[in-house]
């Protein structure tokens, strides 16, 4: 699946026209993007979203995420999906949540964590691709060696961090089940210079059916 990765409600509401786009994925620098508080935000994104609508939690104590985690979800209801960070109390919490909710081990940057979140109960674990290519040389190699471990769990792998059309496309064949992008390389992912070229000549040198 495909999400848009953004908390502007304009961009949200672009997207979802595309009819392909199958939820949001937010996390604290996007929802800080946002002209309304946090809370509005999440309300107007889970009435929009198609699909599931991703919160990440930002407190650091097991005790106080498990309880940001209730509220996310008093807000969003049976669209929610939990972002965790890849962490000891991360893991923690994300083994005490996920039978009921469920959740995604995000910033993972090794297969380890991967196996772990397998265990935890995660349904996705998240791989920030370009990021991880400039801090660990190789983020599509890091997405293939997830899928490896993860191979015939029940884990998926959320592709993030996809700065280009063409390191989406890479993301999946390494292995990602799911892409979040941006509404700009969303957009970019429909159009090849190509394409425009090709159409232009059918319209230029055939027919098709008259509408008025």
């Amino acid at each position: 699946m495909i999400y848009l990765d953004s908390a502007i409600i304009k961009d949200v509401e672009t997207a979802i026209k595309y009819g392909w786009v199958k939820g949001i994925t937010t996390n604290p620098t996007i929802l800080a993007k946002s002209n309304l508080s946090p809370e509005e935000t999440l309300r107007k994104l889970a009435n929009l979203s198609p699909g599931e609508l991703y919160y990440q939690l930002t407190a650091t104590e097991a005790e106080t995420m498990i309880a940001e985690a209730q509220k996310a979800y008093e807000l969003i209801g049976e669209k929610t999906v939990l972002k965790i960070p890849a962490t000891t109390i991360g893991f923690q919490v994300t083994a005490s949540l996920s039978p009921k909710i469920p959740c995604a081990v995000t910033a993972i940057y090794s297969s380890a964590q991967a196996a772990i979140a397998k265990e935890a109960g995660a349904k996705y674990a998240i791989a920030y691709v370009n990021r991880a290519t400039r801090l660990l040389g190789d983020g599509l190699a890091l997405v293939n060696n997830m899928a490896k471990v993860l191979e015939g769990s029940d884990t998926e792998i959320l592709a993030a961090s996809l700065k280009s059309p063409e390191e989406a496309a890479a993301a999946l064949k390494a292995g990602a089940h799911h892409l979040t992008i941006p509404l700009d390389i969303l957009t970019a992912m429909t159009t090849h210079e190509l394409s425009e070229k090709t159409v232009i000549e059918f319209n230029e040198k055939g027919q098709g059916i008259e509408v008025k």
